[in-house]
């Protein structure tokens, strides 16, 4: 059978086969013969240039971006990694008004997100480690809550946090856990399973008027570990309020100041924080402690909502413990991921 080919003039008139190669560079100069000469390049597209630039101030600057209307500088900062959608956007524009000024305007947002982000893009999971922990808003509304625990236990995990336990959903997770947790601890609506003994359990207060954080320690086989268990309140985006997070911003605060009064050097935090490592209203906790995603996970690790994960609300968070990985587990009957990561305990070596 004869091999078709594409067929282009030679120099001397005649035909021959086309090279993938040559073609692109005919239609390279065809579409780049549109700007060769034309002085508009610097002129056109200003209006572009200008998102562009705005976009980078955004994201250099979204600590200043005040929170006094509408918490719109932590609403910014839940949603920062997903403005770098926009990055593409404006390149199309720039190159359908064949703008050189746009062009390289839209370089600088590029650099900025690369370097806010750019981090997390690369894998940096270890290998090794000696204790594995998961954490699990489970949805008070979950419809398979005995499914939900076998897939978290599955995970292999030593000790594991769930939130958003229900008085009449609780006895279920409790017996399907039973076989591989010897050791449990329920505190309102916020729970602790470990294979390791426990002991010193109570409720902390984050100011909410009904339990939603506890505190244990874990005698692992490298010795004692503070573990936190905590579900932060819920925010809200309202029309007339905008970013509504007081009661949230109250309760990281005094989870802030409970984890700095541990006295245990080893510390776990394991929670639903309705908000990311980027928002500053928690930094009375994320300025203490490491994220293991951050640290030692590969990429994002947005665990909310489960259908479409945007955001990474859902830690774990460690302070005197070295990260080894941290990955997000196959969804359950919820609508949040669950979240795990291995640690290494011993830090002398």
């Amino acid at each position: 059978m004869a091999q078709q080919a594409y067929v282009t003039e030679t120099d001397n008139g005649g035909s021959g086969p086309e090279r993938r190669g040559d073609r692109f560079r005919r239609l390279l100069n065809r579409f780049l013969s549109g700007w060769r000469g034309d002085r508009r390049i610097w002129r056109r597209g200003v209006l572009v240039a200008a998102v562009a630039i705005l976009l980078a101030l955004v994201m250099v600057l979204h600590a200043r971006i005040p929170n006094r209307i509408g918490n719109l500088g932590s609403l910014t900062e839940t949603f920062l990694p997903w403005l770098g959608l926009l990055i593409p956007l404006l390149f199309v524009l720039a190159l359908v008004r064949k703008s050189a000024t746009a062009l390289v305007a839209v370089l600088i947002p590029s650099l900025v997100w690369l370097n806010l982000f750019g981090g997390l893009l690369t894998d940096k999971t270890g290998t090794g480690g000696d204790l594995t922990v998961a954490t699990h808003n489970v949805n008070a509304d979950n419809p398979d809550p005995s499914g939900t625990a076998r897939d978290v236990a599955a995970s292999g995990a030593d000790v594991v946090a769930l939130e958003e336990l229900t008085a009449t959903a609780v006895p279920v997770y409790e017996k399907a856990l039973e076989s591989t947790y010897k050791y449990h601890s329920v505190q309102g609506t916020v729970g602790l399973w470990s294979k390791y003994p426990m002991s010193d359990v109570k409720a902390v207060d984050i100011k909410l008027g009904w339990t939603r954080a506890m505190r244990a320690t874990v005698t692992t086989p490298e010795g004692r570990v503070a573990f936190y268990v905590a579900h932060l309140p819920s925010v809200r985006v309202k029309l007339e309020a905008g970013f509504t997070a007081r009661q949230r911003d109250k309760s990281a605060d005094a989870l802030g100041e409970a984890i700095a009064d541990e006295p245990l050097k080893r510390k776990v935090l394991l929670g639903d924080l309705n908000g990311t490592m980027n928002d500053r209203s928690l930094n009375g906790v994320t300025s203490q402690m490491r994220s293991t995603q951050g640290a030692a996970g590969n990429g994002f690790g947005f665990s909310w909502p489960a259908s479409f994960p945007m955001a990474r609300i859902d830690q774990i968070m460690v302070q005197g413990i070295e990260p080894v990985s941290s990955w997000t587990l196959p969804a359950t009957g919820s609508d949040h991921l669950p979240v795990a990561a291995r640690v290494n305990l011993d830090t002398t070596s």
